[in-house]
């Protein structure tokens, strides 16, 4: 049996009481144990975020009692708080999952009491419009010069994630000395090593001049092929630890740009930012949607399309004067 009670600060979920056997609790908190098990950190803080959420709503509650009606109540509850129709959708997917865990494991309730699908309750989605940087605004984050060498070191950082093909902080974090082969970091990102374990997805980036100006100047010192690239986790870090020291590098990161973009007077770029920009210039270059979506690393076409921004108003202005340029040819 593993030993959960490390985890307990941060998961209060593992130290409540289960007695009723058909309540949401009992599968929430035991798909919470089995994803601290395989190391998915994130996804149980995810999961364990819905179940307080839907406990605040109505309490801990029947799977019976979880009715469309029920979702409907309880999306109409989230958006008078001001939530957003995507985050009720962040917070309905897991108890989706959980739904169909009580229904084919636990046999905890009958598929025809099954609340989502069509006829019944539909999750909400949303497309959020991703704005990339505009190449105006990368130049100046580029060029810019401070003082300030925590604010220096987060625009380097946020540079070289837009530089390896958009990378999440996640995966350069986890960068050892062995992913450089050559000219090339050759990696396979963090988020889909469980979904495509059988067929594995390793992805290529270039070690362009700045990269490797940017890894000379804030890399280890110690370059071992179980080194890691960047001083940003140690091999000593147990799982959760390290899954926190990765989402301060993250913050770190995104705090740093908004004193930097808000100096420049442009909209904050975050580390998200660095991902759509970078799948919506090598759009604007030419590059296929096949090739941005193998340097992206997504084994789905539809969400690397999610990715590709639309044309700057700028340009789409440019291609609606070539619209009119009839006018007063044959005059």
């Amino acid at each position: 049996m593993p030993d959960f009670s490390p985890y307990e600060i941060k998961f209060p979920i593992l130290k409540e009481e289960h007695s009723l056997p058909d309540a949401i609790s009992n599968i929430f908190s035991w798909y919470v144990k089995a994803l601290i098990v395989e190391e998915r950190l994130g996804s149980a803080l995810n999961y364990q975020n819905t179940y307080y959420s839907l406990k605040k709503f109505n309490g801990n509650v029947r799977f019976i009692d979880i009715t469309p009606s029920y979702l409907r109540l309880y999306e109409k509850w989230m958006r008078g708080r001001g939530r957003s129709k995507s985050t009720v959708g962040i917070n309905l997917r897991p108890l989706r999952a959980i739904f169909n865990l009580a229904i084919d494991k636990f046999k905890i309730i009958s598929r025809e009491n099954y609340p989502f699908g069509r006829w019944k309750y539909l999750i909400p989605t949303s497309r959020n419009i991703k704005k990339a940087i505009a190449e105006s605004d990368l130049s100046k984050i580029f060029y810019y010069k401070t003082d300030n060498i925590e604010q220096d070191k987060a625009r380097n950082y946020w540079m070289f994630c837009f530089f390896a093909n958009g990378m999440n902080p996640k995966d350069a974090a986890l960068l050892r000395e062995r992913n450089i082969q050559g000219e090339f970091i050759v990696f396979e990102r963090a988020k889909t090593q469980l979904t495509t374990r059988n067929d594995p997805k390793p992805i290529s980036v270039y070690i362009n001049e700045d990269m490797q100006r940017i890894i000379d100047k804030l890399g280890n010192v110690n370059r071992s092929a179980n080194d890691y690239i960047f001083p940003i986790l140690h091999h000593d870090m147990s799982p959760l630890v390290e899954h926190f020291a990765i989402r301060a590098f993250t913050k770190f990161i995104n705090d740093g740009m908004a004193y930097i973009c808000a100096d420049l007077n442009i909209k904050r770029k975050t580390t998200i930012s660095c991902r759509h920009s970078y799948s919506t210039m090598m759009k604007r270059a030419g590059a296929s949607t096949e090739f941005i979506q193998e340097a992206l690393g997504h084994a789905d076409k539809k969400t690397t399309e999610n990715y590709l921004d639309s044309f700057e108003d700028s340009l789409k202005k440019e291609f609606s004067a070539k619209l009119t340029a009839f006018k007063g040819l044959n005059q």
